[in-house]
C-alpha cells in the first residue's frame, strides 16, 4: 500500500472555519472514511490523535481529522480564539459536523465520497458521535472513547454563578490559560438537553456497529457513563 500523506483543509462552521485535516494513502478511488472527533479542550493535534490517525491511514481508511469551529484552537494546536470557544454550543458541533460530511462527500476535502463512514469521538466528542449516529444515515459505524452520556455537566450551583456572571472560567491545565465560557452553551444545554441534545436516549436509537470504550480509572467522565450508554444498547 501506498504511504498516506496529510492535507489541510478549511470548511464553514458555525464559529468559523473548521480546521480539517485528512490523511490518506489513495486518493483517486474512494475509500472508507472515519472521522475523528476530539473531546472539551481537544484538538486534533492533542496527544493520540496524529498517531492514531496516522495508523488508520496506513491501515487503509482515509482519516479525517479535526478542529470544531468553537474548539478556539488554531493549527498550531494554541488556544488562538478564545471568544469561540467561549461561544461554542453542543448544537453548534452537530453543525460542525454535518459540515464536515457534507465537504467530504462532495469531494472538496482532496478525496473522493467514501465508500463508508465511520465516526470515532473523544469524551465531549464521543457524545457528539453517538448524537450524529442516531440521526444520520451517512454513519455506518460508530467508536466511542470515555464518551459522556449527558450534556449536563454542570452542578446548581455552578450554574447560579454562570448565570450571575454571564460566564464561567475554564483553565486550560496544559497552558494554564483561561478560557472564559459564555450564557449561549448554558442556554443550549437548558433548551435541548432533554430532545436534540439527549445523549442516553440517542444511544438507544444508534443502529449501527459500536464500539464502546471507557477506561474504569478515568477521572474526567466517570465509568458510569458508559455503562448508561450501554444500557440503553450502545457497545
Amino acid at each position: 500500500m501506498a504511504t498516506p500523506t496529510l492535507t489541510k483543509h478549511t470548511v464553514s462552521g458555525a464559529l468559523g472555519e473548521i480546521l480539517v485535516d485528512v490523511r490518506s494513502a489513495e486518493r483517486k478511488r474512494p475509500n472508507p472514511a472515519v472521522l475523528v472527533v476530539h473531546g472539551f479542550k481537544g484538538f486534533k493535534d492533542w496527544g493520540m490523535f496524529p498517531p492514531f490517525c496516522e495508523r488508520l491511514a496506513r491501515a487503509g481508511f482515509t482519516a479525517v481529522s479535526l478542529n470544531l469551529s468553537g474548539s478556539g484552537v488554531d493549527d498550531e494546536g494554541t488556544f488562538a480564539r478564545p471568544e469561540r470557544f467561549g461561544h461554542n454550543t453542543f448544537s453548534a458541533e452537530q453543525r460542525d459536523l454535518d459540515a464536515v460530511i457534507e465537504a467530504l462527500d462532495a469531494g472538496q476535502l482532496g478525496v473522493p465520497r467514501p465508500s463508508k463512514l465511520g465516526i470515532v469521538g473523544h469524551s465531549r466528542g464521543g457524545g457528539a458521535a453517538v448524537l450524529l449516529a442516531a440521526r444520520s444515515p451517512r454513519i455506518d459505524a460508530l467508536v466511542t472513547w470515555a464518551a459522556i452520556a449527558s450534556v449536563r455537566r454542570w452542578s446548581p450551583a455552578e450554574i447560579e454563578k454562570w448565570r450571575a456572571a454571564g460566564k464561567i472560567d475554564i483553565v486550560n491545565a496544559r497552558t494554564g490559560q483561561v478560557l472564559p465560557m459564555y450564557l449561549e452553551t448554558l442556554d443550549d444545554v437548558e433548551r435541548n438537553a432533554d430532545t436534540t441534545l439527549d445523549i442516553e436516549a440517542a444511544a438507544g436509537r444508534v443502529a449501527i456497529p459500536w464500539l464502546l470504550v471507557h477506561g474504569s480509572g478515568d477521572e474526567a467522565v466517570p465509568l458510569a457513563e458508559a455503562d448508561l450508554l450501554a444500557a440503553q444498547g450502545g457497545g
